[in-house]
């Protein structure tokens, strides 16, 4: 196995443990919902591992983030297929974000400064907006709605952007602001 292989397993492994101290840590997230859903830093370590490795190790970072919350029990599981969309889907699509990738580590490398803001934003967007429609349908097809006579459709919306909105705009600064302050260190490994 080369050397290559060998560090995306262990950063892969490290940060996609870093992301479920991160979300289990009291302090480090705000839980805003008694069933899921907080504010909190928690994709951050899945973001870099895209923004490093790409597509593959975002998808590979996110999925284990995903199964590690089911295996230590935070997960709020009500039916399999939910449990599937919500833990094994949601979390695994945060790994699109490494699409943008070369163009971040591209413009890291050139000192381009607003170029990677502008894809590390994308990056982030588009991934958080994938997680945000793996749990709004979720929300729709196994939640009912908590306030009477309010379409649960328009509830899972509310309950689903409450969380994902102020995660997306604070996981987006504080990626940006890594990559601005350290951008060797988080460059990929030639």
């Amino acid at each position: 196995m080369s050397s290559n292989k060998i560090l995306f397993l262990i950063e892969v492994a490290i940060f996609t443990a870093l992301a479920l101290l991160l979300d289990i840590i009291p302090g480090l997230s705000f839980k805003i919902w008694a069933m899921g859903g907080s504010i909190s830093f928690a994709m951050i370590p899945i973001f870099i591992v895209a923004f490093r490795w790409g597509l593959k190790g975002g998808l590979v970072s996110g999925f284990l983030w995903g199964v590690l919350q089911v295996a230590v029990g935070t997960a709020y599981i009500l039916h399999p297929l939910q449990g599937l969309i919500e833990y094994g889907l949601a979390f695994t699509v945060l790994g699109f974000a490494g699409i943008f990738a070369n163009q971040v580590q591209r413009a890291v490398k050139n000192g381009r400064t607003k170029v990677y803001l502008s894809y590390i934003t994308l990056g982030v967007l588009l991934a958080s907006c994938l997680r945000f429609v793996a749990h709004y349908v979720a929300g729709i097809v196994f939640f009912e709605s908590a306030i009477d006579g309010q379409p649960v459709w328009i509830y899972s919306l509310v309950y689903n952007i409450s969380y994902m909105l102020p995660s997306f705009i604070l996981c987006t600064a504080i990626v940006f602001f890594l990559f601005h302050k350290q951008p060797k260190l988080l460059m990929k490994a030639a």
